[in-house]
């Protein structure tokens, strides 16, 4: 039995046998042609282009249908690349000039693009070089006539392995028979696990190198939650996880037959609990989930896979399309956390030469320093604010002269409103993320200038603990549990009940069932969760008591270390959903 760990992209548990892609290698059979056969060369490239033309666009076709617009702009970017003149020019002269085959000088072009995005120092932009190997599969396949097994095919229940999957593969993922995917490379921010979680197929990427101990067909579980995969089960262990799996869709099933309805405490507590979305079409999947309205939407992802810049028009759509789904409740729009892990190709230029993204220009300081990007996104939530109860929400604030300046935008975008005779919400509320130790330590003090406060936890762990929780070699390091966090944590929610303004926590503490009575007897009311965690912190909240949650908070102050915080919370993790009511396998 091999064990293996990565990053879960999408939870789940699935098992069935393995569906092997092994590593793509054309051998290009003829690197040079003669002078004379230069032109009929150039026109077999264009009409090897014309077919990789054609399907991206059936791709583009296929995610708009099943999973929306901004996922079909991965392909439309693919798109935008294959049909640049510039780099078909580059290909040409190769081809005319150099007597290069269209083969060789396809691949010459194409991998000197992906190195050079590889060797830009930048996580997200490495993992762009996927979708350029993507298309120069796809263009040495009709060049050469040969063919890659479609995962299109696969006709019976499968768990595909891979040392990578292209978002075009990923696309073409056939749901009925598809029951997760492993890869060897990737990351939490490639298109390929945006993809993933919108398909809501269990899946995990990071895993390094492992395919040449798989052989297909050979037996495979899937943990997407824990980011564990098990090649060769033995029976014990394969028997834990069909429990597993059988008791979370009897969970599921039961959770969701109780979603309707608010979610309070057995003494009547009120708990509000909303979710967290990337794209607009999310909100409806929150609202089916019972939840109480739209607490992060992350609006950079609205440039995912685009090559021009959004309009204003572009953004208000995409807000009227999330209110539409809570019509009467509230949507908080995060205004763009651009940089670090999530640059549109329209501002690489502006991240090029950061050594240290986390710590670099991003998030709020790209806003003010690109103002006219700002007011873009200011004016559509404004305008989007007369449909319903749109709030403002400022990320990575670490100091009170930083939040002032962005209320200043704000009300110079209402000016220009005013004079264009443009309808706006006025009294639009205005909130910041806490997620940084600065904004946590002076809570007190913003709390008097800020309508709202939401707790990103996420990078509030990282930055306390100094430690990425990305980067596996630190990730023991990285603990929501640890007494420094809850320390800050207590902070940020006195400053909030003292001055009378909501506190919400967004980040992915929140959706971990385990912490939830504990942030309950802290104080905090409010959760943004993921939309799959939306039914099991309801049903937690109808569980407890005021009372139990307030005993679980005092418990964990006499504890000093995460570990024992942590087992400490496992351990109270079955009052709350017990076993006899859920079973946990």
């Amino acid at each position: 039995m091999l064990i293996k760990h990565g990053i879960g992209v999408s939870p789940g548990i699935a098992i069935g046998p393995a569906f092997v892609l092994g590593v793509e290698d054309f051998r290009v059979p003829q690197n040079y042609v003669s002078v004379a056969a230069a032109e009929s060369e150039i026109s077999r490239l264009h009409a090897a282009i014309n077919k990789v033309t054609e399907e991206i666009s059936a791709n583009e076709c296929l995610a708009e249908q099943h999973l929306g617009k901004q996922y079909a702009a991965i392909f439309a970017a693919h798109l935008q690349f294959l049909r640049d003149p510039k780099l078909i020019a580059e290909i040409e002269t190769r081809i005319r000039e150099q007597h290069q085959s269209p083969e060789f000088a396809s691949t010459q072009v194409l991998r000197r693009y992906a190195k050079e995005l590889q060797n830009l120092g930048n996580q997200y932009l490495a993992e762009r070089a996927a979708d350029i190997f993507d298309l120069e599969r796809s263009l040495l396949r009709h060049l050469l006539g040969e063919q890659r097994e479609e995962l299109s095919h696969v006709t019976a229940p499968v768990v595909v392995l891979a040392h990578n999957l292209t978002p075009s593969e990923t696309a073409n993922l056939n749901r009925e028979y598809v029951q997760a995917f492993v890869t060897e490379v990737g990351g939490s921010t490639s298109h390929t696990a945006i993809l993933a979680g919108a398909l809501e197929i269990p899946a995990i990427v990071g895993v390094g190198d492992f395919l040449t101990d798989v052989s297909g067909g050979e037996l495979i579980i899937v943990d997407g939650e824990e980011g564990r995969v098990i090649v060769g089960p033995d029976d014990d262990t394969l028997n834990l996880y069909r429990e597993k799996q059988a008791s979370a869709r009897t969970k599921v099933q039961h959770l969701q037959s109780r979603v309707e309805g608010a979610a309070e405490t057995r003494d009547g507590t009120r708990i509000f609990v909303y979710g967290n979305i990337e794209f607009p079409e999310e909100a409806e999947h929150c609202r089916i989930r019972g939840a109480d309205g739209i607490g992060l939407y992350r609006t950079e992802f609205l440039y995912m896979g685009s090559g021009k810049e959004r309009t204003e028009e572009d953004h208000y759509q995409a807000y009227l399309n999330v209110i539409r789904s809570f019509p009467d409740r509230p949507v908080v729009i995060r205004t763009l956390d651009l940089g670090a892990d999530k640059i549109p190709g329209v501002m690489r230029h502006v991240f090029r030469d950061i050594s240290n993204p986390e710590l670099g220009l991003r998030s709020i300081r790209v806003c003010l320093e690109y103002l006219t990007l700002f007011k873009t996104q200011l004016r559509a939530a404004l305008r989007a604010g007369v449909e319903g109860d749109v709030r403002i929400m400022f990320p990575l604030i670490s100091s009170l002269s930083e939040f002032r300046q962005a209320k200043m935008v704000v009300r110079d975008v209402w000016e220009d409103l005013d004079e264009q005779g443009i309808p706006f919400r006025r009294d639009m509320p205005v909130g910041m993320m806490v997620e940084v130790p600065s904004a946590a330590l002076m809570a007190e003090e913003f709390a008097r200038e800020a309508d709202f406060f939401s707790i990103g936890t996420n990078d509030l762990i990282q930055y306390t603990l100094a430690a990425d929780r990305s980067d596996p070699s630190v990730s023991k390091y990285y603990n929501p549990a640890d007494p420094a966090i809850l320390m800050l944590l207590r902070r940020v929610f006195a400053a909030g009940e003292q001055a009378g303004i909501p506190v919400t926590i967004c980040g992915q503490m929140s959706s971990d069932p385990k912490f939830v009575p504990l942030l309950i007897g802290m104080g905090l009311r409010q959760f943004s969760v993921t939309p799959q965690a939306i039914p099991v912190v309801k049903e937690m909240i109808r569980n407890m008591s005021l009372a139990d949650a307030q005993e679980v908070a005092q418990k964990v102050t006499q504890f000093e270390l995460a570990r024992d915080i942590e087992s400490y919370l496992r351990g109270e993790l079955r009052r709350f959903l017990p076993e006899d009511h859920f079973p946990q396998g």
